[in-house]
C-alpha cells in the first residue's frame, strides 16, 4: 500500500488525511497530542509536534512514504519541505519555502521582481522611519497567519502598541510594518507543477475590517470579471515565480484597488485554510484540489479535469451565539443547502481575537448567481 505522510491533524487537515485514505494511501500523521479529530482518523497517528523536524524525519525514514504533504498552514509547510528534502521527494526547494513563508522576504522578492510593492520596513520595536510613513498603515508579524496580531493604525499613537503585539506573536520576534492597500480582498488558488502554473479558482474574503481583518467568510465564485481575472493571472502568475514556487498548491491575497490595480497581499505556498482549498474550490469548481496536491506530492503531474457540476460555495465562521442561532435559522429553512457544519467550541463566543479563536464555521452549497444574504 502507498503511504504518505501528513503534517497536522486539525479539523482543516483532517479533509486530507480523508481524501489521501479515499485514494487508497495508508496515512502517517504527525502532530501534537491534543484530541484533534487527525488523531482518530489517520491510519497511525505519531504524538509528535509539528515543529520537532528531526523527529519526524527520522521516524520518516522508518515509515518510507511516497509523499509528504500538508495544507493550510504555514508552519506545517516549513516541515513538509524539510522532511520531503531529507527523503529525496518532491516538493518546493526549502529557499522558496523561506520566502513564502516571511511576510519581509515575500515583500523582497517581489520588489526585486519588478512587482508593484508598498513602502515596507521589518522591525522589533518602533523606530523613526516608520513616522515618516503615509497612514493608514498595517503591522503584522513577519511569519504568522489565521490574523494573528494584525492591526490597521490610522493615528502614530497606536503604532508602539501595535508593533509589541506583532512581535510578541511572531516566531523570529519581528513585525513587518508597510502602507496599507485599499480595495475589496480576494484569494487566488492554484496548483502548479514542475513550474507551471494553473488557477483553479478565485475566492471573495470577507473580514471584520479594521483594525484587525479576521476574516468571517469566503465565497466562490468571486464577483471579476473576465477582464479583471486575465490582469490577476498575469500579476500572480509572476508572482509565484518570484517566490520561486513550482510545485504544489498556492494561496495567493490580493486586492483591487479603487482604481482597478491589482496589489498582492501575500502568497503561501500551501492551500489556502479556512476550507478554501480543500472544500470551497472542489465545490465551486469540480476540481479535486486536495488529489490534485497528493499527486503532486508524489511527483505525478495533477489531472486538472471537473468531476463535478459548478456550485456556489460559502463558508460562514462564526464569532457570536447570534451567529450560532442564525446557522441554526438557516439549516432550519434550507437544510438542503448545508454541507458541513463545524465542531463548535461555544467558550470561545466573545472572545474571538483571530482566525484560530473562532467558535467554529458551516458551509453552504447552491446553484451559481443566486443571491444569498448570509454574508
Amino acid at each position: 500500500m502507498k503511504k504518505i505522510v501528513i503534517i497536522g491533524a486539525n479539523d482543516f487537515q483532517n479533509q486530507l488525511i480523508l481524501k489521501a485514505k479515499e485514494m487508497g494511501f495508508e496515512t502517517h500523521v504527525f502532530a501534537w497530542q491534543d484530541g484533534s479529530i487527525g488523531e482518530k482518523t489517520a491510519d497511525y497517528f505519531y504524538p509528535i509536534s509539528i515543529v520537532e523536524t528531526d523527529a519526524i524525519l527520522e521516524k520518516c525514514r522508518e515509515i518510507q512514504p511516497d509523499a509528504v504533504t500538508t495544507i493550510a498552514s504555514d508552519l506545517a509547510n516549513i516541515t513538509v519541505s524539510k522532511v520531503a528534502a531529507g527523503l529525496g521527494l518532491p516538493g518546493n526547494t526549502p529557499e522558496c519555502i523561506e520566502i513564502s513563508t516571511n511576510k519581509y522576504a515575500m515583500r523582497s522578492a517581489f520588489k526585486k521582481a519588478g512587482l508593484p510593492t508598498p513602502a515596507f520596513y521589518k522591525v522589533d520595536h518602533v523606530t523613526d522611519e516608520l513616522y515618516q510613513m503615509q497612514l493608514p498603515i498595517i503591522v503584522k508579524p513577519t511569519d504568522r497567519s489565521g490574523s494573528r496580531a494584525i492591526t490597521k493604525i490610522t493615528d502614530f499613537k497606536d503604532l508602539p502598541e501595535a508593533v509589541r503585539q506583532a512581535v510578541g506573536q511572531s516566531f523570529e520576534k519581528k513585525a513587518i510594518v508597510e502602507e496599507y492597500i485599499e480595495g475589496n480582498e480576494y484569494s487566488y488558488e492554484t496548483i502548479s507543477y514542475r513550474g507551471k502554473h494553473t488557477n483553479l479558482a478565485v475566492t471573495k474574503k470577507y473580514t471584520t475590517g479594521a483594525p484587525h481583518f479576521i476574516e468571517t467568510g469566503h465565497c466562490e465564485p468571486s464577483d471579476l470579471s473576465k477582464e479583471m481575472l486575465q490582469k490577476v493571472q498575469k500579476t500572480m502568475y509572476a508572482a509565484l515565480d518570484a517566490l520561486q514556487i513550482t510545485d504544489g498548491a498556492s494561496h495567493g491575497e490580493f486586492k483591487i484597488t479603487p482604481d482597478g490595480e491589482v496589489r498582492i497581499i501575500e502568497i503561501g505556498s500551501r492551500m489556502g485554510g479556512d476550507c478554501i482549498g480543500s472544500d470551497l474550490v472542489p465545490l465551486s469548481t469540480g476540481y479535486d484540489f486536495m488529489e490534485m496536491v497528493i499527486d503532486v506530492a508524489c511527483g505525478k503531474e495533477p489531472r486538472i479535469v471537473p468531476k463535478s457540476a459548478p456550485k456556489e460555495a460559502r463558508i460562514h465562521f462564526l464569532f457570536t451565539l447570534d451567529d450560532v442561532e442564525k446557522m441554526k435559522q438557516y439549516e432550519k429553512e434550507h437544510p438542503e443547502e448545508i454541507y458541513r457544519i463545524s465542531e463548535l467550541e461555544l467558550e470561545n463566543a466573545g472572545h474571538v481575537s483571530d482566525s484560530s479563536s473562532r467558535i467554529g464555521y458551516y458551509i453552504t452549497v447552491k446553484d451559481q448567481r443566486e443571491e444569498n444574504s448570509i454574508l
